[in-house]
């Protein structure tokens, strides 16, 4: 087994790291949060004081982090990953970011002499959780073939998109789509209630028709048809309201026509201003309750 370096333990991170080190990698961890990395150090990760110490040693590098900005800081600052990373070394950046800043990052970390792919991901806090995530790769071929085992440890498909940055295009068309398909499925059950159509009678009958989707089938955003959505917990995020509008706004800038994708960001911009921010994005569904309600 190799040793990676781990940066940024937030909700998809930590359970990512935790997989990596139950898989046996020796890991090297660094974040912000000083509970975060100690409860990493607790069960058997070695801490670093910054992204350079913590690249200086691995033969891969992982990152998880929030936003663009934060990834060209980790990479690119003065104790960033570029200016400790011995040549050679594999770097795989997992955040969802825009596309630009994932093309300059890839090609500053190849003037370094480094291997780097764009690896976001789709599955959710649960899916990292059970190692079940799904992974869209960007990236030379050689690079994806060294990322793909490591990747392959924390999740259950790692597909190649194509060069640097693709793995990030395809990570926003995707929650894109699912941004849009969840605000349709919320609207359907809520128009639902106010025609007196009992909420398992339509998940009963859209499930086996033309209505069927993933936002219906495996994320149900009422209580009940699907045990283990969201809602049943009252809408305890696997994926927050926050992160999705940001995925709908990266889309709003991808220069295409998306009536669609603007009218879900709207929506979702509305959900989060209103205090939704850090519950789970199927929980929109009580913003859209409210309103028109008698």
């Amino acid at each position: 087994m190799t040793r990676v370096a781990f940066i940024g333990l937030g909700h998809m991170g930590m359970p990512m790291a935790r997989t990596l080190l139950k898989a046996g990698h020796a890991l090297t961890v660094y974040d912000l949060s000083a509970p975060a990395v100690a409860a990493l150090v607790e069960a058997g990760a070695a801490p670093a004081a910054s992204p350079a110490a913590a690249a200086r040693t691995a033969a891969t590098v992982v990152t998880m982090l929030p936003a663009g900005p934060q990834v060209r800081a980790v990479y690119l600052g003065p104790e960033g990953v570029l200016a400790a990373a011995p040549p050679g070394t594999l770097v795989i950046d997992c955040s969802t970011i825009d596309v630009a800043t994932a093309r300059a990052v890839s090609a500053a970390a190849a003037d370094a002499g480094l291997e780097m792919v764009d690896a976001p991901v789709s599955g959710g806090v649960a899916g990292a959780a059970a190692a079940s995530l799904t992974f869209m790769v960007g990236g030379s071929d050689g690079g994806f073939a060294r990322a793909r085992p490591l990747l392959a440890a924390m999740g259950k498909a790692v597909i190649h998109a194509g060069a640097a940055g693709a793995g990030q295009a395809a990570k926003i068309c995707n929650n894109m789509l699912l941004g849009i398909s969840m605000i349709g499925t919320c609207e359907a059950f809520v128009l639902a209630e106010r025609l007196g159509l009992a909420p398992d009678k339509l998940f009963e009958i859209a499930a086996q028709a033309s209505g069927q989707c993933w936002s219906l089938t495996a994320y149900c955003p009422v209580p009940g048809p699907v045990p283990a959505s969201p809602a049943n917990r009252d809408y305890a995020p696997g994926f927050t309201a926050a992160m999705m509008l940001k995925d709908l706004t990266l889309a709003q800038g991808g220069g295409a026509p998306t009536p669609l994708g603007a009218a879900a960001a709207a929506l979702y911009g509305q959900f989060v201003e209103g205090g939704g921010g850090d519950t789970d994005f199927s929980g929109i569904i009580t913003m859209l309750r409210r309103r028109g309600a008698p």
